[in-house]
């Protein structure tokens, strides 16, 4: 189907968007899905307990988040890659509601930064006590990256007794005792919360852009198919009836001119096809 330059810079504009969005959801279930399953975590899941903490909601979110964002991707992809309008239209609906909730959770979270806060925290708190309990490695490297970033040292503040190796002390106190992570983690979210905001409101900017060009690409897509492409098919001798009439005969093949001695004059005839694009 002929696209004008509009329609084919949307197209391929969708594409790279539908990959980015795919490798992200991809991240996002994958990540869900290890912790759920893992043998290091699963227990958390199997007690009563623990079945509304943190931790548990947390990784029901990037499940259902990684889901969510490989299921927009199916029709994103398939309505641009085969210009199919009625798939580009299912795309706009859930680009919508994913803008709308993206936005809707940074003003939440940061009317709410302080609980936020602390909820994440306590994210912290649970991985800490799982990489205690089971030494995983990728738990290790995850608690270490958060310590090194935050410059803070486990949930005591205090190295000499903590499991984990805590960041280079950045004066001679720090070697006696530094920043618990729980605690900065609750203030740096507190006092970064513009900034996640921005965050969440910037995402909703980005999924409004793929909606604009998704709705371009239909309404070009809509604009090419209702257009009909006709095609003067020439045949290179004349057409030979069976037995035609002597009237039809003249009718098609010769014109008369007054002058009886002049020789008609024979001319190919046309057929004209109509080709309608579905």
């Amino acid at each position: 189907m002929a696209l004008d330059g509009c329609g084919i810079f949307c197209k391929y504009v969708l594409i790279i968007f539908n990959i980015i969005f795919a490798t992200l959801g991809f991240a996002f279930l994958g990540l869900g899905l290890w912790l759920r399953f893992s043998d290091n975590t699963r227990g958390i899941f199997e007690i009563d307990a623990l079945s509304s903490t943190t931790f548990v909601i947390a990784v029901t979110v990037l499940i259902t988040l990684g889901s969510v964002m490989l299921f927009v991707v199916i029709f994103g992809d398939y309505g641009a890659c085969n210009e199919k309008r009625c798939a580009l239209q299912v795309f706009n609906v859930l680009l919508t509601l994913l803008a709308i909730a993206a936005i809707g959770i940074g003003v939440i979270t940061y009317t709410q930064r302080v609980e936020v806060g602390q909820r994440i925290a306590e994210f912290y708190s649970s991985l800490y006590a799982l990489y205690v309990t089971n030494g995983d490695p990728v738990i290790r490297v995850t608690l270490t990256f958060i310590q090194e970033m935050l410059h803070c040292c486990g949930v005591t503040g205090v190295p000499l007794v903590e499991t984990l190796k805590c960041p280079k002390p950045a004066s001679t106190t720090e070697h006696l005792i530094m920043p618990n992570c729980p605690q900065v983690i609750s203030s740096q979210f507190d006092s970064q919360a513009p900034l996640m905001l921005g965050i969440f409101v910037g995402t909703g900017s980005l999924l409004v852009v793929a909606l604009i060009c998704s709705s371009t690409l239909r309404s070009k897509i809509t604009q090419t198919s209702s257009t009909s492409q006709y095609i003067i098919l020439t045949q290179s001798s004349p057409v030979q009836l069976a037995n035609p009439p002597p009237s039809q005969q003249q009718d098609f093949f010769s014109v008369s001119y007054p002058d009886p001695d002049q020789e008609p004059v024979v001319f190919t005839p046309l057929t004209v096809a109509s080709l309608t694009q579905a």
